[in-house]
């Protein structure tokens, strides 16, 4: 029943690409079926996936290589369903039934 939302839940698949998957236990792809409203009622958006991703799934503690002042740090690139998040509304997306949300980062090491 993959893909299937009530409206209590919004069924999404998040990717990690660039190194970000070594903080999430290596995993690149994550299938997430989140509440469909936040924790203050409002309807689900990039912002509390970034909490709740920060919340529920990184495994490595160090959340400032993802999150920056409560948001996602300069330097990851953000793709909703393959277009550029800014053109969407940023964190303030309201996350849809099948989006898919890659988180790319473009920092590297020297």
């Amino acid at each position: 029943m993959s893909g299937i939302t009530d409206e209590k839940t919004v069924s999404i698949t998040v990717e990690f690409s660039g190194g970000l998957e070594l903080l999430f236990d290596n995993e690149r792809k994550l299938s997430l079926a989140l509440p469909s409203r936040d924790e203050n009622g409002a309807t689900s958006n990039i912002a509390y996936l970034v909490r709740y991703l920060c919340e529920t799934t990184m495994k490595d503690p160090r959340k400032d290589l993802f999150v920056l002042d409560g948001t996602v740090r300069p330097g990851i690139l953000v793709l909703i369903n393959d277009a550029d998040w800014e053109l969407e509304g940023e964190d303030q997306y309201e996350l849809q039934a099948n989006d898919n949300i890659l988180f790319v980062s473009t920092l590297h090491g020297g």
